[in-house]
């Protein structure tokens, strides 16, 4: 039998596999969040007066249990913005309190982190490295995708460009020139060096840290974690990691 024919005909269409490549690395959740964070950077670029707000990007910090990420900080002498981007589609449903959101897409649900809790982590993080009152440090989390608040939030989780009027609410300066200036040398100073070695570290810590069985260090002291189990409450029988410090330090963090 001529195969001559097929084997053409597969080579004609040889300009296909890219394009299918292509759409496999659009899809996954890597590239999705590259991209929203490349938005809300070109945003920021082009509505924050870079004179008034100094934009520093991918920062990684050391915590207690290893290194934070943290994907924008703006400086300004009206206060730091720590920003948290998620690139996401669909509904989103949440409030402040959950220790996890719900993202639906048509039938289908999805659980995710409360991202202010996310957040939360850059922000204290943030705070050890800097000299500066923890009430000008802002938390901001910005959904960059196709997505659509479905429960009322708190003015500091927005969409699409909200974030920048966020920022742009506070108007009264609470810093000096000069404190600006400290805090940008504090933050370059205090990051690791961006580097695709920091970042992978950074990426099997996370990995880790999902891996009920692995060892892990508390966020707020740096003593060992323990795997213990809920004996009363709504909780009641789910486990869940707490501080092997306690009661003198109270961390908990889930067991998912």
């Amino acid at each position: 039998m001529d195969y001559s024919p097929m084997i053409n005909q597969a080579f004609k269409l040889w300009w296909l596999i890219p394009i299918f490549l292509f759409i496999s690395v659009f899809k996954t959740p890597w590239l999705k969040g590259i991209l929203g964070e490349i938005l809300v950077k070109f945003s920021a670029r082009l509505r924050l007066p870079k004179d008034t707000y100094h934009r520093i990007h991918y920062v990684t910090l050391p915590t207690p249990d290893g290194t934070t990420q943290i994907d924008h900080i703006f400086v300004s002498q009206f206060g730091i913005f720590v920003v948290e981007t998620k690139n996401m589609k669909g509904w989103i449903f949440g409030n402040e309190n959950q220790p996890q959101w719900t993202q639906k897409i048509f039938r289908n649900s999805f659980k995710f982190q409360n991202p202010l809790r996310q957040n939360y982590k850059h922000v204290k993080a943030l705070e050890a490295v800097l000299d500066v009152p923890p009430d000008t440090i802002h938390s901001v989390v910005v959904f960059a995708g196709d997505s659509k608040f479905k429960s009322q939030m708190p003015p500091n989780v927005t969409s699409g460009g909200g974030f920048i009027t966020y920022i742009k609410s506070f108007s009264a300066p609470v810093l000096s020139e000069t404190q600006v200036q400290r805090v940008v040398e504090q933050i370059a100073s205090g990051r690791l060096e961006p580097t695709r070695e920091t970042h992978r570290q950074h990426i099997q810590q996370i990995k880790a840290r999902s891996n009920i069985l692995a060892e892990r260090k508390c966020p707020r002291c740096g003593s060992n974690m323990v795997l213990r189990k809920a004996k009363q409450g709504a909780n009641a029988g789910r486990q869940f990691w707490g501080c092997s410090a306690y009661p003198k330090c109270r961390a908990v963090q889930n067991a998912i």
